[in-house]
């Protein structure tokens, strides 16, 4: 894309670690100073915003997804968006959860209602429309699954193709959602950061668009579109902690910067804690932050835990993922692959949102929190529910723990089964 091409909204992509300043388009991706580790922020003309979108001019907008947000969107105005209703997920008050933790106030933010069933989609989206802008002919990324299937879903909805890099372990349920999609697909046989670095070097080596979180600057601005509903859908007061499972970081990131727009534009007064929950398995962040050390420096790990979405060795946008919580005044929280699997069935129970094992981490967290006095019992808290619990059934019987009895299809038998558990209970 040329200077003459970019939204006259955007004003340059800054690197987060020697601050220079780039227009869109002099550059791919990232910071030629610092090769894959030179993370650019994408930053914004403000006033430029105020003129075209507003608190009120929201209310009266009647459009059921992130494109309600557009002008705060680094796209250009008539770059098409995918025939997908990505965004504007339900936001529910769970009283019967807040009431079992003693907590004042609790939002459930749905993401397993997106098209292929998780946040991704919000990212997905904008990189298919950034491809569109650069004239790209396929879109690759590498991914625990849930952005693969994102990124396979947007490209169906929009005719482009695209290829897949996934670790082998992924979840049968999201490589069906690749193969439905028509994506190309290759199950590396290594880890995710294996699957990542293969996908860096493809993409370089074929000239293919790069939709790689914590590569492409872009992935975040497309997940800040849930800090916006968040705040919206709150009439724009903000909550005091927001609590999200952490892998490679860019969602926390991308909700940072959300906020930030937000709290810039004068829409919100404040900024809520940002609490990123990771696997005792995938604590790559957990342990940087508590020792206050270089996340760029800090040596990678070897990620292992249920929680395949937010599983990472290197997270990838490591920097600014750390930057979030030490700029909200927020917390990682490392908890127990067991923890995580116990929240599945707490959430759907007591909420009806089934969520799979990374999307119900910030409830484990939330537990956590509240037993660490991270947390006031008179806090407005939210938690966000990343993907469906379709995208890993395996985890959710595992987490359940329980078999349906087989009984014939009579009365006297359904009468047995009743009395039998009836007496189970009592001992």
């Amino acid at each position: 894309m040329n200077e003459t091409s970019r939204p006259d909204h955007v004003t340059g992509m800054r690197c987060t670690l020697c601050g220079k300043t780039y227009l869109p388009g002099e550059v791919d991706y990232v910071c030629p100073d610092h090769g894959n580790e030179g993370i650019l922020d994408i930053e914004y003309d403000y006033d430029a915003i105020r003129r075209r979108i507003s608190p009120q001019s929201l209310a009266l907008d009647r459009t059921c997804s992130q494109w309600r947000y557009r002008p705060l969107l680094p796209v250009l105005p008539d770059t098409p968006a995918p025939a997908a209703a990505v965004g504007w997920t339900p936001l529910y008050e769970t009283d019967r959860l807040a009431t079992s933790l003693g907590l004042h106030a609790l939002y459930v933010k749905d993401d397993s209602r997106q098209p292929t069933g998780s946040l991704k989609d919000r990212a997905s989206a904008l990189a298919v429309m950034k491809a569109r802008e650069v004239g790209a002919g396929m879109i690759t990324t590498a991914s625990t699954g849930n952005a693969a299937a994102a990124l396979a879903g947007m490209c169906a909805a929009s005719d482009m193709a695209c290829t897949i890099f996934v670790p082998r372990s992924a979840p049968r349920a999201k490589v069906a959602q690749l193969l439905a999609y028509g994506a190309r697909v290759f199950l590396v046989d290594g880890s995710y950061d294996d699957a990542f670095e293969l996908c860096l070097k493809a993409a370089g080596k074929y000239g293919w668009y790069n939709r790689n979180t914590g590569f492409n600057p872009y992935m975040a601005e497309g997940k800040k579109t849930a800090a916006f509903e968040i705040c919206e859908q709150l009439d724009w007061q903000c909550p005091d902690a927001v609590f999200v499972g952490v892998g490679d970081g860019c969602i926390i990131s991308g909700l940072h910067k959300g906020f930030m727009d937000l709290f810039r534009l004068g829409w919100i007064d404040r900024i809520p804690r940002l609490m990123g929950v990771q696997a005792e398995g995938s604590d790559f962040l957990y342990r940087c932050w508590k020792e206050g050390a270089d996340p760029v420096t800090f040596p990678a790990i070897k990620a292992h835990t249920v929680a395949d979405s937010i599983s990472a060795g290197l997270p990838r946008d490591r920097r600014k993922a750390v930057a979030a919580v030490n700029g909200t005044g927020g917390a990682f929280l490392r908890v127990s692959d067991e923890a995580i699997l116990a929240a599945i069935p707490e959430l759907a129970r007591l909420t009806g949102v089934f969520a799979e094992p990374a999307g119900a981490s910030p409830l484990a967290g939330l537990h956590a929190a509240l037993d660490q006095d991270l947390v006031a019992r008179d806090e407005t808290c939210v938690l966000l529910a990343t993907g469906s619990g379709l995208k890993d059934v395996d985890a959710t019987i595992r987490a359940c723990d329980a078999e349906p009895p087989v009984i014939a299809p009579t009365l006297d038998a359904l009468g047995d089964a009743l009395n039998s558990a009836k007496r189970n209970q009592e001992s």
